[in-house]
């Protein structure tokens, strides 16, 4: 393709040579008024064709620019937004969260209690034993009952100045004498990390002579455990079958407690020595 400004030199040097064959041979400026339309009338036509389809370009590449500036304004309101929603679904499941452990307070009126929150696991994916951020400077200490959302969670094994760790009921180290709550039939409650992954802990050696122990039960804390107050709710009877021995019951149990969403919980300061 030839250059363009080779296209003008050409032009130009035409342009040139026709006024001096004008003024040379007397030709009129009508003849040459002629040749110029025969010449440049149609070059002007191409320039101004030009000149159009460049603005037009220049005017789609304007609105092309203006439509993404549009759309990262959007999308950075978009992101917003979508941070926004997230922060305010955080707040509403904390402001839940606070409404449980009120609820729970109320419940368990009669003692003494340190809100906490969970600070580290064992990594599992349930919370069978965990960190809190309260310790022996809260008055946190050994022994002491924890609970969250309808019941109990677990005891407090050990306790540093600001920290405390929590083994939970599920945990397969566990082994809590309990009842009905509606007979009163002592039985126990024993963790099963493997039974949870279904939703369920351990009923064994439940003593109910008169078959009146139906599903749903509630079973709760019994007054003979030495480290766990009375009353306090574990669970809801799941299934049960007489066990080979004719005289005792086992079965499971669906925890009154989420062990997978736990956030934070209540510790009891009162040890169960100390109010008996």
């Amino acid at each position: 393709m030839i250059p363009t400004k080779y296209i003008f030199a050409v032009l130009a040097a035409l342009c040139v040579v026709m006024m001096f064959l004008s003024y040379s041979t007397g030709l009129g400026g009508q003849t040459l008024g002629r040749a110029a339309g025969y010449i440049f009338v149609p070059f002007e036509q191409g320039l101004n064709g030009l000149g159009g389809w460049a603005r037009d370009k220049k005017d789609s590449l304007e609105e092309l620019t203006a439509v993404q500036a549009r759309n990262e304004e959007l999308q950075a309101m978009v992101d917003e937004l979508t941070i926004e929603n997230s922060r305010l679904t955080q707040n509403q499941y904390r402001l839940e969260q606070l409404e449980e452990l009120y609820a729970l307070d109320q419940t368990y009126g009669d003692f003494n209690k340190v809100a906490a929150n969970i600070i580290a696991t064992d990594g599992g994916n349930w919370f069978n034993t965990f960190v809190i951020d309260k310790g022996k400077k809260d008055g946190i200490d050994e022994g002491m009952n924890v609970i969250a959302g309808s019941g109990l969670v677990g005891i407090i094994t050990k306790a540093g100045d600001n920290w405390a760790q929590v083994r939970s009921i599920i945990d397969d180290l566990t082994n809590i004498s309990a009842k009905t709550l509606s007979t009163s039939d002592l039985c126990f409650v024993k963790g099963d990390l493997q039974l949870m992954n279904e939703g369920f802990i351990r009923l064994e050696q439940l003593k109910d002579p008169q078959d009146q122990i139906a599903i749903g039960e509630k079973i709760v804390t019994s007054h003979v455990s030495d480290r766990y107050h009375e009353g306090i709710l574990i669970g809801y009877v799941n299934e049960l079958s007489m066990d080979s021995n004719n005289l005792t019951k086992s079965g499971t149990i669906t925890p009154a407690v989420d062990f997978e969403h736990l956030h934070t919980v209540l510790v009891i300061t009162d040890l169960k020595q100390t109010v008996d």
